[in-house]
């Protein structure tokens, strides 16, 4: 098998991790490439992710690294021998490898925490909000890739209702839901779904007030898979988005996230003002 010129973000996760479990278990590239028979260039292919490693030499190193978290070596294998292949393969040649990588991360999540102080989250944009966000970017966008792009963002909201589907906890800035975009029908119809959203079992959504403690201004997502170590936070820029999948990294996003919730209005509560009373009160105009 052939090197990959271009691994995606869970082929280069899988490297990383196996360079973390060859310096948990203190082993220098050579000393693991013995331990495992292999070439050291093999193993120097591995940790960058244009190879893989078989189940059997990934669990010989994992014997050396010593204690691990439970289900973390089956999950890493796992993630090692995933085809990469989904609904999303149809859009390889129509949109950009990181959004490819990011429909990957939400296919295999758990949980999905995520902030947005400007937008509404992709997972609950209409199509008709969608399509102005893209065509109202800074980024000039062919139409012909605006079309694919749009597509691809309302596949992704198919993961809320599959089967096995994920939590989906999101924290909205109020700004995001008073700026107009295409008009008032098309406002409407969006706090709309964002109403219909709160009715779905597996997603909590709060929304940030205006009145409430200086929001954090970048947005990010923090998706959680079933074992927690393999979490990936990711943090959209207009170039490409910054994939973070250190242990500290994803810690202090999730400690800002649950900083966010603490001080977002409940989704919903007998309390005079929570985030569904708040939809509904900036939706009354727009009637």
């Amino acid at each position: 098998m052939g090197l990959r010129a271009n691994p995606t973000y869970r082929q280069r996760r899988f490297g990383a991790e196996i360079r973390k479990l060859r310096e948990r278990a203190k082993l220098s590239v050579g000393e693991s490439a013995a331990l495992m028979g292999m070439h050291q260039s093999h193993i120097s292919n591995v940790e960058s992710g244009r190879t893989s490693l078989s189940a059997e030499r990934l669990r010989r190193l994992a014997d050396e690294a010593g204690e691990l978290a439970t289900g973390y070596v089956e999950a890493l294998t796992d993630l090692g021998q995933q085809s990469g292949k989904g609904w999303w393969s149809l859009y390889r040649n129509s949109v950009r490898a990181p959004l490819l990588d990011f429909a990957e991360l939400e296919a295999g999540a758990e949980s999905i925490a995520c902030y947005e102080p400007l937008f509404v989250p992709g997972l609950l944009q209409t199509r008709a909000y969608a399509t102005a966000v893209h065509r109202g970017g800074y980024v000039e966008v062919p139409r012909s890739a605006e079309s694919a792009a749009v597509d691809f963002r309302l596949e992704r909201q198919r993961v809320l209702t599959a089967e096995g589907a994920p939590r989906l906890h999101a924290v909205v800035h109020e700004a995001a839901l008073r700026v107009t975009l295409g008009g008032r029908g098309l406002m409407r119809d969006q706090l709309r779904r964002l109403l219909d959203a709160c009715r779905l079992p597996n997603v909590t959504l709060q929304v940030l007030p205006f009145d409430g403690p200086v929001p954090f201004g970048t947005p990010f997502t923090v998706l959680m898979p079933p074992v927690r170590e393999l979490s990936t936070v990711v943090v959209p820029h207009v170039g490409d988005s910054l994939y973070l999948g250190e242990v500290d990294a994803v810690h202090r996003y999730t400690r800002t996230f649950a900083k966010l919730t603490e001080a977002a209005l409940p989704p919903e509560s007998r309390q005079s003002k929570d985030t569904v009373r708040l939809i509904e009160r900036l939706l009354y105009p727009l009637l």
